[in-house]
């Protein structure tokens, strides 16, 4: 928004001419939701405690978790007016890319926010009901697929798609590209609320992921770098290094009140929503299969609910008692049971986050 009203500007004062570049806005976008965190958070915590709008921890979680009943969650709240402000200041909003990450960031943010309201405000312990939610990540989905089709932007490659390590390699999936968005933005979103378990931890890779997409977006929004590198050049990618920016911003400024011991909880509203941009954004960027290594800590702790949930039923139907494959899932849990300390977890997490996000930039350049 500041870029339209200030560039006009830029014959008479030169320092106007930062507002051209990506790179000032985007800093300047991660900057300010990195301030907007420390200003908005202690008045949204208080307000929660205020309400008694705290966490209600569940009896079958590990026992350690029970000193944390009460805390204030919702706390996504912060997280959506650090990104959202900074990138409608910074970035172009006549970007249908910018348009699609922002609609998607809000309306699971609103998701999320209704799971959240039902389960800690109006008690009902299941919150939204799972179909319910289900419906609302398809139809975000499909929106996007179908708003990526109809965009000029995406005429070239609407439906496709790249291969991680494999140069010049897009595949097209045609009819079937709507159901890989969907898969991407709802398994995305969902790995991230799995991973929002222990202080901190879902955060610090949500911050270290749109780290990594932000470098993406620039590159793939300019035709040199795209060249150089091989990857599809995308015009107006550019901006979602803004957002992306903001994003890493918003979720280390919540480190500062989600670290352990966690002031507030970023709840569903959190979760979910970041989780969707993140899908989003690997969905714009052409990027859904790299996203698989990026956000690696997310599809680890997705896959070790579902080998779980397997493994149970199949020793149920085979041996008549149900057994666990994990302590406990998802895996975070399973190591804290193990003995492990909760800071020490997340820490560790966070480190093969960052080997992952390094090792997702070398794709560019080991084909």
């Amino acid at each position: 928004m500041l870029h339209y009203f200030l560039t006009p500007f830029k014959d008479s004062f030169s320092l106007l001419n930062l507002f051209e570049y990506i790179t000032f806005r985007a800093a300047s976008a991660a900057i300010l939701a990195l301030i907007i965190n420390f200003i908005v958070g202690p008045w949204v915590i208080h307000i929660l405690q205020k309400n008694q709008i705290g966490e209600e921890i569940r009896p079958t979680g590990p026992e350690s978790h029970m000193k944390k009943r009460g805390t204030p969650t919702m706390g996504g709240v912060i997280i959506l007016m650090a990104v959202l402000l900074p990138t409608l200041l910074f970035a172009k909003l006549d970007s249908p890319l910018i348009q699609i990450i922002i609609i998607s960031t809000i309306w699971m943010g609103i998701i999320g926010f209704l799971d959240d309201y039902l389960k800690v405000i109006r008690k009902m312990e299941k919150g939204l009901i799972a179909r319910y939610k289900m419906a609302g990540q398809i139809a975000l989905g499909s929106i996007v697929s179908i708003w990526i089709m109809m965009t000029p932007e995406f005429a070239e490659f609407s439906t496709k798609t790249t291969v991680p390590f494999l140069k010049n390699i897009e595949i097209d999936l045609g009819m079937l590209y709507p159901m890989m968005v969907i898969l991407v933005i709802t398994g995305t979103s969902n790995a991230v609320n799995l991973t929002d378990g222990l202080d901190g931890l879902a955060a610090g890779l949500l911050a270290i992921s749109f780290s990594v997409f932000a470098a993406i977006a620039y590159i793939s929004g300019r035709v040199d770098f795209s060249d150089y590198l091989n990857i599809i050049y995308l015009p107006g990618a550019g901006e979602l290094t803004i957002f992306s920016s903001a994003m890493a911003g918003a979720c280390i400024g919540y480190l500062w009140f989600n670290s352990s011991p966690a002031e507030v909880f970023m709840g569903d509203t959190g979760s979910l929503s970041t989780g969707a941009a993140l899908g989003t954004l690997a969905v714009l960027l052409k990027k859904e299969l790299l996203l698989f290594i990026i956000g690696g800590v997310f599809v680890w702790e997705a896959i070790s609910v579902i080998i779980q949930v397997l493994y149970f039923r199949w020793t149920k139907s085979t041996t008549g008692e149900g057994k666990r494959f994990f302590k406990m899932a998802p895996i975070h849990h399973h190591f804290e049971l193990a003995g492990w300390p909760e800071t020490k977890i997340v820490v560790r997490f966070w480190i093969i986050g960052l080997l992952f996000a390094l090792f997702s930039l070398t794709t560019f350049k080991i084909r």
